[in-house]
């Protein structure tokens, strides 16, 4: 069983280092000139030399994306446990959600820019619309999901409506609050690069999203490639942790995290 755990983990990199060998063959063999399709080697080399410029990027946007992160979870889990407590407010302020989440961000994104005139603050407005409406809806489908018969059982004894939250509302919707925070980690991310974007190079940005624009204003073809790697990487860090935290919450009691320990 173990061995078998150790190949399925490994698996992922063997594909990764057959694909970046293949990639590496087929730029050399071709002699395919790096401003239209850099190797592996030349990506890597170019990441090296831009380190300081690429990684102070990253901070920018790392700092955007987990920010808006940050508001998600607090603005989206605090407006389930409204609806949960009210129906009317639930009917009244879900529809709204649903259509901050279906209109495209890019389409919202240079409103934003033209009405908050800090961009700091607009790229994070960006990213929080993206970020929140999973954490919305997962939350309160889970504070809703809850076991009738211990909801009646907690009735019977009169509990009042916080201890019913507390002791039996906020555990159901656990796993499916971390579910949506899986979700929403890589739809910040998502959001700070598409907002980084719209704002191209008039706001002076520094983040990721800005040095891939210049990139390619530039033809600096392996510098956007190596931008690209940073952003996958954060991507599935940012994955990586929300899936940790979620085991580590879950792993002691829940079966979704239970049998995976099996």
């Amino acid at each position: 069983m173990r061995s078998q755990r150790l190949l399925l983990a490994l698996l992922p990199i063997v594909t990764g280092i057959v694909v970046l060998v293949a990639w590496e063959a087929v730029v050399r063999l071709n002699d395919i000139p790096p401003y239209i399709l850099p190797s592996p080697l030349a990506i890597g080399a170019k990441l090296i030399e831009d380190w300081g410029t690429l990684s102070s990027s990253l901070w920018v946007t790392l700092d955007i994306t987990l920010m808006a992160l940050l508001a998600a979870i607090v603005g989206g889990g605090g407006l389930a446990i409204l609806f949960a407590q009210s129906r009317w407010v639930e009917a009244s302020l879900f529809p709204y959600a649903v259509v901050l989440q279906v209109t495209p961000i890019i389409a919202i994104a240079p409103l934003i820019l033209i009405y908050v005139h800090d961009t700091r603050l607009a790229l994070l407005i960006c990213a929080w619309l993206v970020a929140f409406f999973p954490i919305l809806s997962n939350t309160t489908l889970g504070l809703n999901s809850v076991d009738h018969n211990m909801l009646d059982l907690m009735q019977l004894y009169r509990a009042r409506r916080g201890q019913v939250l507390w002791y039996l509302r906020l555990p159901a919707a656990m796993p499916y609050f971390l579910a949506g925070l899986r979700i929403a980690g890589g739809l910040s991310l998502i959001g700070a690069v598409v907002a980084e974007f719209t704002a191209g190079t008039a706001t002076g940005g520094t983040g990721l999203a800005y040095r891939i624009l210049e990139s390619g204003y530039r033809l600096d073809i392996p510098r956007m490639y190596a931008a690209l790697v940073l952003l996958s990487l954060t991507g599935i860090v940012i994955y990586g942790c929300t899936s940790l935290l979620s085991w580590l919450v879950l792993h002691r009691w829940h079966e979704s995290a239970v049998r995976r320990d099996r």
